[in-house]
Formats: structure tokens, sequence, C-alpha cells
């Protein structure tokens, strides 16, 4: 029964990013989200809380002039609670650009998301790119 709920949930969270509507992407996050940003760089870290969430994120697309893109490549992958996708996300701030794939991995409670991992295909790349001046 839980994998149905968060295979629901998943495909909310991929249509509403495939539309980059990210008012309804914030709408699946619990009030309590814990989000999980990988690397070294200015916007690493554990982020609690849809406020604390949605500050990083809206500081990502200000940092790159709204040109963060991030793009569901492939179908969910469920696990229970956990679902898993594939992703391309590309961004230009400064003069240099970004462009590379990863893993979201998402924890849903009830129809909400709880927690969130983000994995990038090379790291050492992406924290260049959010440090570069």
């Amino acid at each position: 029964m839980g994998s149905t709920i968060t295979l629901a949930v998943a495909r909310q969270y991929a249509d509403a990013m495939a539309a980059k509507d990210f008012a309804a992407v914030a709408g699946l996050f619990a009030d309590d989200i814990v989000w999980h940003q990988p690397g070294n760089h200015r916007f690493s870290g554990t982020y609690r809380g849809r406020d604390a969430v949605n500050e990083a994120i809206g500081a990502q697309m200000a940092a790159t002039e709204g040109t963060l893109d991030i793009a569901i490549t492939g179908e969910p992958m469920i696990n229970d609670a956990l679902a898993a996708f594939p992703v391309h996300f590309s961004a230009k701030r400064n003069g240099a650009e970004m462009s590379m794939d990863g893993v979201d991995v998402l924890r849903v409670e009830g129809d909400k998301i709880a927690e969130v991992w983000l994995f990038s295909a090379i790291q050492q790349d992406e924290d260049a790119f959010w440090d570069a001046d």
C-alpha cells in the first residue's frame, strides 16, 4: 500500500518538475522536510523545514538568474516509502556552466515528501560551479 502512495507522490513531483512548477513541488513538501544537499559549496548541507528548503532553492535560482533546470530523465523507481529518479540538471552563472546527471531520492510519509537526498555525477564539478566568482 505504501508503494502505491509513494508512486503517486513521485509522479506528482516528476510532473511538477517537468512543468518547472516549483510552487507545486514545494506543495508536496512536509512541513518538517529534511533536504540533503551534497558537496562542499555554499549551498551544501542539510536543510530542515519547508521554509529553509524553499529559501535554499530560491537562493540557487537567484544565483543562476533562473537558469537552473532540473529534468527528470526516467521513470521513478519505488522501494516502499522511497522513490529514486534519474535527473539531469544544468545552470549558468558568472560565465560558468554546469550540466550533469544525478539522482534524486525522496522519502514519502503519508502523501508528502519528508526527506530528499540529491546525488551528482561529478560532485567536484558541481562544487566548482557554485563557488565560481
